[in-house]
């Protein structure tokens, strides 16, 4: 098993080619749409995550691209040939769930085989696919453990190893990680970094960690109710959320609902439902016609300061009514003047809390805050 670099990887991501392709891909479940009518590619060597809340279609949209069920309508497409009604196994994808589905009363070498043996694969190539893929994974040692005897993250490793083994195409991933604990799925981020960029292959991996989707991506999409309501990279989709459900699953957001007042080619000044005057600078995907609207701010975008700033375009007073010392930050919830609560991420420079009910004044940027279609 190759360990370099694919020249996949090398091209920009307009040269490659699709690995994978959904067109107007459907699937009802008793009359119910699971996936609606979505459009999707993946390029040749990326990293791509499928993101959103639980029951939005993300984990049929994988099964979909695996073969294990077919769609209603559409088609699937993997490597250029329409994969639609294709079974699983004929299928140049393999995948690695959560629950590991590993052979309890096999080794950890016999696990990794598994799927060689059935394509009646010579034994000396079997042998040395299995230590190549034990190499790659770090558990040349652990060869001949049971999995009953392996940690959670060694498991991992082991399901990884044995999809890898194969040499897929696509390498998918159901939640990979979401049975590790916190610590160890962070260790297990970085080895599957490393995995991707040491092989070159497409990843397409399921989960609803908004933080792991935007630190391990290439692309998103983010799914609602069988949608996909955005595809960008990890900063496109958290700078510049199309939705306001993308702007508010991804990372955290203040959402202030409100009626524009005033509009020209540069600003967009709104009133919130509570009265409250914003002032944000126009964006390139702002509808020209925009009347009601949601802002959105980032807790990290907002100044909080008990002295009044100066140049920031939006400022309002109020008082601290809850803080959570993170240590690194002082996660704060002011309430303004006008009752709207905004929630402030304030850095740890002086080592000291805000005391509640302290008076403070909130401030941040026009060009800090989007104006999103209510």
């Amino acid at each position: 098993m190759s360990q370099t670099v694919s020249p996949a990887l090398s091209r920009s991501q307009d040269q490659r080619v699709a690995d994978v392709e959904l067109c107007q891909v459907s699937k009802y479940f008793g009359g119910e749409a699971a996936v609606k009518a979505i459009d999707l590619t993946i390029r040749e060597g990326e990293f791509f995550s499928i993101l959103g809340p639980s029951g939005c279609g993300k984990t049929t949209t994988l099964r979909l691209i695996a073969g294990f069920e077919q769609p209603t309508s559409g088609t699937v497409v993997i490597q250029g040939q329409d994969m639609s009604r294709t079974p699983a196994h004929r299928r140049s994808v393999n995948t690695v769930f959560q629950s590991y589905a590993l052979f309890n009363h096999m080794t950890v070498k016999d696990n990794i085989a598994f799927g060689l043996r059935i394509k009646h694969m010579e034994r000396s190539q079997v042998q040395q696919r299995v230590a190549d893929a034990l190499r790659l994974v770090k558990m040349e040692a652990f060869g001949n453990r049971y999995p009953a005897q392996l940690s959670g993250g060694q498991k991992q490793r082991v399901a990884l190893a044995r999809a890898l083994v194969n040499r897929p195409a696509v390498m998918l991933l159901d939640e990979p990680l979401g049975a590790l604990d916190l610590k160890l799925r962070k260790e297990m981020q970085v080895e599957l970094s490393n995995l991707h960029q040491q092989l070159g292959i497409t990843f397409v991996m399921v989960t609803h960690d908004q933080e792991e989707a935007l630190s391990l991506s290439d692309r998103i999409a983010v799914m609602k109710d069988g949608d996909i309501e955005q595809i960008g990279t990890p900063s496109e989709i958290y700078d510049h959320p199309k939705t306001p459900f993308v702007a508010d699953f991804i990372g955290d957001t203040n959402l202030l609902r409100g009626e524009v007042e005033v509009a020209d080619a540069e600003w967009v000044r709104l009133q919130t439902l509570e009265g409250t005057l914003i002032t944000v600078k126009r964006t390139a995907g702002m509808p020209a016609d925009l009347t009601a609207a949601v802002v959105s701010i980032r807790p990290e975008k907002i100044h909080l300061s008990q002295d009044l700033p100066q140049n920031e375009g939006n400022c309002y007073s109020g008082y601290v009514k809850h803080v959570m010392y993170l240590g690194t930050h002082l996660h704060c919830v002011v309430q303004l003047q006008s009752g709207e609560c905004l929630t402030v991420m304030q850095p740890n420079r002086t080592g000291q809390s805000l005391a509640l009910e302290t008076p403070v004044y909130v401030s941040w940027m026009p060009a800090d805050c989007l104006a999103l279609a209510a």
